[in-house]
């Protein structure tokens, strides 16, 4: 009988001590614990706003008229060119921006940032040809010529920190047309 009555003790002291083993926080309380995740509009809803459990009074349009000023003084701007505002707008220059040149010049994608990323634009060409996109490993240019010494005339971003045209070997480069 002892055996039997510990059994049922050892079971019922088991039984009360388990909890559960939850991985994380509940679905609800996920904003809480993670930082980085932001919370649905319906838990959002359900939290209230926080702006009105502050007491913030600020007007929601407020600011706009300052932005509208600053984007109009922008537009006005013509004492340089900024290919971030051009036809083709590449958005801000990244530290290695051969790519991100290329792109104020050809238009695409954010993706073309990265100079290799351009052997898969437009088409495959027959050959080095002016007009071409050319690019190597770590570099990416366009042909504008033939230079005297065989070699071509390949403009460039960040050719030295610069844009610049210069006669480079294009021997083991991919060409690319549009």
């Amino acid at each position: 009988m002892t055996k039997y009555a510990f059994a049922v003790l050892a079971a019922l002291f088991a039984w009360a001590g388990a909890t559960s083993a939850d991985a994380r926080p509940s679905r609800d309380a996920a904003y809480e614990w993670n930082p980085f995740v932001q919370p649905s509009s319906s838990v959002a809803q359900s939290r209230g706003d926080r702006a009105e459990r502050r007491g913030a009074t600020r007007e929601r349009g407020a600011s706009r008229g300052r932005a509208a000023r600053l984007r109009q003084a922008r537009s006005q701007e013509t004492s340089y060119h900024n290919p971030s505002r051009g036809p083709y707008n590449a958005g801000p220059r990244p530290g290695r921006w051969c790519g991100w040149w290329m792109r104020t010049q050809r238009g695409g994608g954010a993706h073309l940032n990265v100079a290799w990323n351009w052997s898969k634009w437009g088409r495959p060409a027959g050959g080095p040809q002016v007009g071409a996109v050319v690019v190597w490993r770590g570099h990416v240019g366009e042909i504008v010529g033939r230079a005297s010494n065989g070699k071509w005339l390949v403009r460039s971003g960040n050719d030295g920190g610069k844009v610049r045209t210069r006669a480079r070997s294009v021997a083991g480069a991919v060409f690319r047309v549009g």
